[in-house]
């Protein structure tokens, strides 16, 4: 059972090393306190992706130990854990022999909802991101833009009170952007933790209440924006982390 008043992802030590001695997270602390909107940045192979996957259940640490609200993610109750989190990758993997609408309620029984729920759900979410007309539509026939809401869609549909955002909004024009940002905060504002990766700056310094930069496996310096800026002597987050991520 997961403890909604722990800590909605904790992690203590976290080692991953791929054959060949890469070391992609060597180490690694984290916390994200329950109903926060964290934001995790820093370059490309920084270890960003395989946090993610350890804490999903796609890649096992070699080390460590990943909590979500109180349960490990791996070993003994690591199923409620998986129950807890929903997950929009960065990549649009999405059932292309399915219609959308039939996708989402199908999501929702690999979680346990019934079948009922589980297509009222459904229907809900395709109305909440201006879906409903496309219910019928294979996923691969949408454009982007509203591959990138299905997406968000699909990770909402088990009520989740953790959600993952990688990259959501990579590669959308400015109008589905803040279409993007304005459910994200409305998902926050009903008390849902949020963790994000994104690599515009600007947009983890509009949305996040705390942020977390990510350097050769490890977190080198975590805090709210403005606390940032004030300790690192910056007017920018994008400053902030040139200092401590590097050019």
């Amino acid at each position: 059972m997961i403890d909604l008043a722990a800590p909605a992802l904790s992690c203590e030590g976290v080692v991953k090393t791929f054959p060949g001695g890469v070391e992609a997270l060597t180490g690694l602390d984290l916390a994200i306190p329950e109903g926060s909107f964290f934001g995790l940045l820093g370059p490309n192979g920084a270890g960003k992706t395989t946090l993610i996957r350890s804490v999903v259940g796609l890649t096992r640490p070699d080390e460590g130990s990943i909590l979500v609200f109180g349960t490990p993610a791996w070993g003994d109750g690591a199923a409620a854990a998986r129950k807890a989190i929903g997950y929009a990758p960065q990549e649009v993997a999405l059932d292309r022999f399915v219609p959308v609408g039939e996708s989402l309620a199908l999501h929702g029984r690999y979680f346990g909802m019934s079948r009922a729920d589980a297509r009222r759900r459904a229907d809900e979410m395709l109305m909440a991101f201006d879906l409903s007309a496309k219910a019928g539509d294979y996923a691969h026939h949408l454009s982007g833009g509203m591959r990138r809401r299905l997406l968000l869609a699909r990770a909402l549909l088990h009520r989740p009170r953790l959600v993952i955002l990688d990259e959501p909004t990579a590669g959308v024009d400015l109008e589905l952007r803040h279409d993007l940002w304005a459910y994200i905060r409305a998902l926050h504002a009903d008390g849902t933790a949020i963790l994000l990766t994104t690599h515009y700056i600007e947009e983890a310094e509009a949305l996040c209440e705390r942020v977390a930069f990510i350097r050769s496996g490890r977190i080198v310096a975590d805090g709210p924006p403005s606390d940032l800026r004030e300790r690192f002597g910056a007017e920018r987050l994008e400053d902030v982390y040139l200092q401590v991520v590097g050019r």
